[in-house]
């Protein structure tokens, strides 16, 4: 492995090898590559990744409170915010006060955001073509319990197997 002071190129750009962590290293740039090219699935829908999840939030709940789209999606508040206004200048989404609690804002999708759905749900199912592109049956049942180990490790919950995360 190159010392951490050195870098690999990649597509886009370098991206610094970090020593002794190849794990982490590897969940790294398959996340960061796995973005990009959700990126390009949804380039055409006038979303930029992260903000499909959102919106798939909106179109299976309905209508919610933005504190609860906070919650749920489990990102810093400001960073919904921005979220939000992006999507609501875009003529996506509408904020409105809310008719029970004065200091709530509801969030809800527009006809231009509903029209968007088939659209990114076929972006989704081709972005998950080609991540589990060439895995056998087992390979990707494999593959989705690690995922879910490194998920329950980095979250302090317990795997689905009952496994607890491991400490350092």
């Amino acid at each position: 492995m190159p010392p951490a002071s050195e870098s690999v190129q990649g597509k886009d750009d370098a991206v610094p090898t970090v020593a002794g962590a190849p794990m982490s290293e590897a969940l790294f740039r398959a996340a960061r590559v796995h973005r990009i090219t959700a990126g390009n699935l949804l380039r055409d829908t006038g979303l930029f990744p992260g903000q499909e999840l959102l919106m798939m939030q909106l179109w299976e709940q309905g209508s919610q409170r933005q504190a609860d789209l906070i919650k749920t999606l489990g990102l810093d508040p400001s960073t919904v915010t921005k979220m939000l206004q992006r999507l609501e200048q875009s003529g996506f989404v509408a904020r409105s006060p809310s008719p029970t609690d004065r200091r709530a804002v509801v969030v809800s999708t527009t006809r231009a955001g509903q029209a968007l759905r088939d659209r990114v749900l076929q972006a989704w199912r081709d972005l998950e073509a080609i991540t589990a592109a060439g895995f056998t049956a087992e390979e990707y049942e494999q593959a989705m319990q690690v995922l879910a180990r490194i998920d329950a490790n980095l979250t302090g919950t317990s795997s689905e197997d009952g496994d607890s995360a491991i400490s350092c």
